[in-house]
């Protein structure tokens, strides 16, 4: 089996990912089974002055220290469990100390293969607004929409005052599943929960729309990438090749 790292920027979808990784790794080897992991975090709130600036090469620098350690701690490859967090690892530069899963093929893959068309996009105001998400739709003939303005305010807002926090509040839920329903309005057949928190917030039978959660994806493929039925990712940064 392969070591998974687990590289982290926010704590409560890294630690979803990580429990999700170990379920899934004992549904499949059998009870307290899972690969190897290994975790590494530095403080998001050291990177958070620079997300609000844009200014995303020393989040990049950030991230790959902890790709370093996970290198150093004996992991095959990395997952990480914050989608925004992509946008930094996207950018160009040296290659990072180990190959890495990226969230957004993970997601559209999954939604090829469930043959979605059109998928309504949640997560940071960066995410909901940047290319990523887009692209890796595009590139796999899938059409993406995001909320309206005041709708990814709100979202924002709530995942960095709320969810981010440990905080899940009935009304936040509320308003969450209306947005939702306003993307299946606009002819959305399925919704990205691209942020790794708003699976916490969100289940699918809540949901109005069938869900695409990128924590509990990207552990499934990581475990599938430990076990040996997915090959080894072999992105290492920068921009994704289509």
């Amino acid at each position: 089996m392969k070591h998974v790292g687990i590289l982290s920027h926010s704590a409560e979808g890294s630690s979803l990912c990580y429990l999700a990784l170990c379920h899934a790794g004992s549904s499949r080897l059998g009870d307290h089974m899972h690969p190897d992991i290994t975790m590494d975090i530095i403080s998001m709130g050291v990177s958070m002055p620079n997300w609000e600036l844009e200014n995303l090469a020393p989040i990049r620098a950030t991230l790959a220290k902890s790709v370093e350690r996970l290198r150093s701690a004996g992991c095959d490859f990395f997952a990480c469990p914050d989608n925004t967090a992509h946008l930094a690892l996207e950018l160009p530069g040296p290659d990072l100390a180990l190959p890495g899963l990226h969230i957004a093929d993970v997601v559209t893959t999954e939604a090829v293969r469930h043959g979605y068309k059109k998928l309504g996009i949640l997560g940071t105001k960066w995410t909901m607004a940047k290319s990523m998400y887009f692209d890796a739709a595009r590139v796999k003939g899938v059409a993406a929409l995001a909320p309206n303005q005041v709708d990814q305010r709100y979202v924002n807002d709530v995942i960095f005052a709320e969810l981010c926090k440990g905080v899940f509040t009935d009304e936040a839920r509320k308003q969450h599943i209306r947005i939702i329903e306003d993307l299946k309005a606009m002819s959305c057949d399925a919704v990205v929960l691209g942020c790794t928190e708003i699976p916490l917030l969100i289940t699918p039978e809540q949901s109005p729309l069938p869900t695409l959660d990128s924590t509990r994806l990207l552990a499934q493929y990581a475990l599938d990438v430990a076990l040996g039925t997915q090959d080894l990712p072999r992105w290492r940064g920068g921009p994704v090749s289509s």
